[in-house]
């Protein structure tokens, strides 16, 4: 296991966007797309991950995951494309 967090953003087939942490988003993916992810994502695959965000401790992943889930769809789309332009 990795000391290190990503928090996520997915979108969803339908549209939708999921925020989630993990120390293994490539085993998280996997667990989502088979439908053993989040309740909320199954069903809804395939999915594009759009945006990630590195931290160093859990605590740090989980404040930043509340506050994008906080966030309103235009607020988390506006991350989404600011971290599309720098690349």
């Amino acid at each position: 296991m990795s000391d290190n967090y990503v928090v996520y953003i997915l979108r969803c087939r339908d549209g939708s966007l999921y925020t989630g942490i993990t120390n293994n988003l490539e085993k998280r993916l996997v667990a989502h797309e088979s439908g053993k992810g989040a309740k909320y994502t199954r069903g809804r695959g395939p999915f594009t991950v759009v945006y990630t965000q590195d931290h160093d401790s859990k605590g740090e992943a989980l404040k930043a995951e509340i506050a994008i889930k906080a966030m309103q769809r235009s607020e988390k789309l506006a991350l989404i494309e600011k971290r599309e332009e720098r690349g």
